[in-house]
């Protein structure tokens, strides 16, 4: 058997995981699947806990993280596929309880498979990965629900997913407000297109208002709990509010007047059971009119041996921007 290098978690005990770089045997290819050469992946919150053994997302040890990938087909057993081709992936199990990105090859059924378009690289569709498509569903929510102008709040902002939207959204022509809790980063969201940063420590505050001025035609929040439950009270009669993440908590303690006397929807963003379809139509806008022009402003290129001090930063929200991972 031909070895390969990857990052591995393995179980020590109940509840006491270990993590690293190490040669483990390359996959062999079953029916209808499809072995990539793997070029880039990305670093993501799920990963992070993925790493740290976390039963919700991982219970199958030894693991292998890294949810997106990118790379070249090296051996196909699918007619949709063939050696040479330039393919990538984000979501499904990939990462979870199926080996993922973060090693030199990896296997995945054809379903789960899209082909490179023309006009993006395997590196920038890394960088844009699992965050770049939670944030283009959520900023499509916005424009299908006729959110098409004004102020747009974005919650968790110098994250990965909360990065992409500010970009992407600037570009759009909306008002970009950023929230953010590293006050020391509002430069970086400013450079992205943010017009105003508002500093969390000023918006998570305990408020017994059940609602607020109006002021957001829309929401994209990463973080859910309070943050969500306050931006709530400030959107706009008929506005949208997106909720994709729970890196605050995962409760939202809030009350019904928002949606029964402004019309505000609340619309749950996920990526990962998404069809491939319909990601498929969000990474089509990703390549065109999504394409921001400033990737590189928000990446930090990585190696399998950096992972682990990445995932210690994303954990103690010290992240910011995107971890592109490169094999």
């Amino acid at each position: 058997m031909e070895n390969m290098k990857a990052f591995v978690v393995e179980k020590i005990e109940d509840k006491k995981f270990t993590t690293s770089v190490k040669e483990i045997e390359k996959p062999v290819l079953a029916e209808r699947q499809v072995l990539i050469k793997t070029s880039y992946s990305s670093l993501n919150y799920k990963d992070a806990l993925s790493a740290m053994g976390n039963p919700g997302v991982t219970r199958v040890f030894p693991h292998v993280t890294g949810i997106d990938v990118s790379g070249i087909v090296a051996e196909s057993r699918s007619d949709a596929f063939h050696p040479g081709d330039e393919v990538f992936m984000t979501g499904y199990d990939l990462g979870m309880n199926t080996n993922g990105g973060h090693s030199e090859f990896v296997t995945v059924p054809e379903a789960w498979l899209i082909k490179k378009p023309n006009n993006i690289s395997l590196r920038e569709l890394m960088i844009y990965g699992t965050a770049g498509l939670t944030a283009a569903l959520s900023i499509n929510e916005l424009l299908n629900n006729g959110i098409t102008s004004g102020e747009v709040l974005v919650t968790g902002a110098t994250g990965g997913v909360g990065s992409i939207s500010v970009a992407i959204l600037s570009k759009l022509g909306f008002d970009v407000i950023a929230l953010s809790g590293k006050e020391q980063q509002v430069g970086y969201l400013k450079t992205l297109g943010a017009q105003e940063v508002i500093l969390r420590k000023e918006f998570d505050v305990e408020n017994k208002r059940p609602m607020g001025k109006e002021r957001f035609a829309g929401v994209v929040d990463t973080v859910g709990g309070n943050i969500l439950a306050e931006a709530l009270k400030q959107v706009k009669y008929d506005g949208v509010v997106t909720c994709c993440g729970l890196v605050a908590s995962i409760s939202l303690n809030t009350n019904v007047f928002p949606f029964i006397l402004r019309g505000v929807r609340l619309i749950g963003i996920d990526s990962v059971e998404a069809s491939l379809d319909k990601k498929t139509q969000a990474w089509e806008k990703i390549t065109n009119e999504f394409k921001i022009d400033i990737l590189n402003e928000l990446v930090n290129e990585i190696s399998l041996d950096e992972i682990q001090q990445a995932y210690q930063k994303i954990l103690q929200a010290k992240a910011v921007g995107r971890y592109l991972v490169k094999l």
